[in-house]
């Protein structure tokens, strides 16, 4: 591949706009409006849009639609719900947005293996409903109600990671159709294989620039029997982290354990009309038997009242527990109420459990001699927590404050042996810091791009600054 991939000319777009508008009609669209709400909308990074939108509704139509492009080297970007919150769904070189939204169906349910094939439009709230009635549901929860195929494209987690594992664990086997219209099968239905490379993994996380997900084959779990949700608040954010680091240490099987500061609370208190005390709290679910979650329930509170934990409330109730979970799903949303008119940029990183206080203490330390307003959440039971600086977007010394803020942030996760990104990916927003943390395994991914989408196609500018 020559150091730059010739881009086409708005000839040879305009040829291949009008082939794909005969092919799919009114599935096909050059409109602004729809254009632009398929690109970026979540982050600070400014928007650019594609130059067209294509709502595909099978895997042979994005077969179909990929090698047209191809054909005209024209980029196309894969469109789930567009939850990414790096810049994913942006469109640097314009191109064609595919949109997947529309492939949502439920292909196969084999619920004596705990297995199901699911379209990537599926999303996973729609699959909780699908299963609900059958005893079992998917355990990851990222928050959103984001598509399984971009869940997996973009190696999403969340609240339940710390006992079910992320995305990464959890899909057995997927369908992808590759940069020159290539049908990809990564695997079978079994559980595990030694069966050549792990094609899976490859593209769990490679957002969209090796291949567009057509069908996954999703792990499903057993609902338990019993549910148990509480809150409790800590006198300071190192015992709240703490607790977490000890219950983990242990090998207490808490199915969340979450992380808000007092600020967060603030904001939760206001927009989801809760009363909790303003104080660093963790949002804690036990997952088992009655018995087992009880013992659970026991040992926790010791360990909470060792490192300065203060009353539980707990929520038995699914009502009361849909509540308490929605709040904290919500702290995006309850974190713009803090400074009305603001922009927020929501990161993430990740370190080991071990470093876990010392990284989330240092970093509120930065946050307050910085002079910023910026709530910390956290997966903490696996060591990853977001920051969210709130800022005015139209003063060029708040945006440079908040940069340096991200740099630093990244920077001291990086030296506690942490990552950049522990569940957002890379997108564009994280580029800068891929050398910093994989060296000249950067060289090794750009060469497995190269190899696969030689001209630099699927979803460019993400993960790489390539052109």
């Amino acid at each position: 591949m020559a150091d730059a991939v010739e881009r086409p000319s708005a000839e040879v777009k305009r040829a291949l706009f009008a082939r794909l508008a005969a092919r799919f009609g009114n599935r096909f669209s050059t409109g602004a409006a729809l254009r632009e709400q398929h690109a970026n909308t979540l982050t600070w990074i400014a928007t650019q849009p594609p130059d067209a939108v294509l709502f595909a509704e099978t895997t042979q139509e994005v077969i179909e639609a990929v090698k047209l492009c191809a054909e005209a080297r024209v980029p196309v970007i894969p469109f789930g719900t567009g939850t990414s919150l790096e810049g994913h769904v942006n469109a640097p070189f314009g191109g064609v947005s595919l949109d997947l939204s529309r492939m949502n169906r439920i292909l196969g349910m084999h619920e004596e293996d705990l297995d199901c094939v699911v379209e990537p439009g599926v999303t996973r709230k729609a699959l909780n409903d699908h299963l609900r009635d059958q005893g079992l549901f998917f355990p990851i929860d990222p928050g959103a109600d984001a598509s399984l195929g971009g869940m997996a494209a973009t190696r999403a987690s969340g609240t339940n990671a710390v006992r079910y594992g992320t995305m990464r664990d959890n899909v057995l086997s997927l369908t992808a159709v590759l940069a020159d219209g290539t049908l990809l099968k990564t695997g079978q239905r079994a559980r595990k294989s030694a069966s050549g490379y792990d094609l899976t993994h490859l593209l769990i996380g490679s957002e969209g620039t090796l291949g567009i997900i057509t069908e996954l084959t999703l792990k499903l779990h057993g609902i338990p029997e019993t549910i148990l949700s509480a809150v409790c608040p800590f006198a300071t954010l190192e015992g709240a982290c703490n607790a977490a680091i000890v219950a983990m240490q242990m090998g207490l099987p808490l199915a969340r354990i979450e992380l808000a500061d007092e600020v967060q609370i603030r904001a939760c208190n206001t927009y989801s009309h809760l009363t909790l005390a303003e104080q660093p709290t963790l949002f804690l679910e036990f997952h088992g038997s009655a018995a087992a979650t009880r013992e659970q329930v026991e040992i926790f509170a010791e360990i909470a009242r060792e490192q300065g934990g203060g009353q539980f409330a707990w929520a038995e109730r699914p009502e009361d527990r849909s509540k308490l979970w929605q709040a904290r799903h919500d702290a995006y949303w309850a974190a713009r109420g803090l400074r009305p008119g603001a922009e927020v940029v929501t990161t993430d990183v990740c370190v080991p459990i071990s470093a876990l206080a010392a990284c989330v203490a240092e970093t509120r330390a930065d946050i307050d001699r910085t002079g910023l307003l910026a709530p910390i959440v956290g997966h903490v039971g696996d060591g990853n927590f977001h920051v969210m600086p709130l800022f005015d977007a139209g003063s060029a010394t708040e945006r440079r404050a908040v940069q340096n803020f991200l740099d630093r942030l990244t920077e001291r996760a990086l030296l506690m042996q942490g990552t950049c990104s522990g569940e957002h990916g890379v997108g564009q927003g994280k580029i800068r810091y891929l050398a910093q943390e994989h060296g000249a395994g950067v060289d090794v991914m750009i060469a497995i791009k190269k190899a696969l989408d030689p001209l630099n196609i699927l979803n460019p500018g993400k993960i790489f600054a390539l052109p």
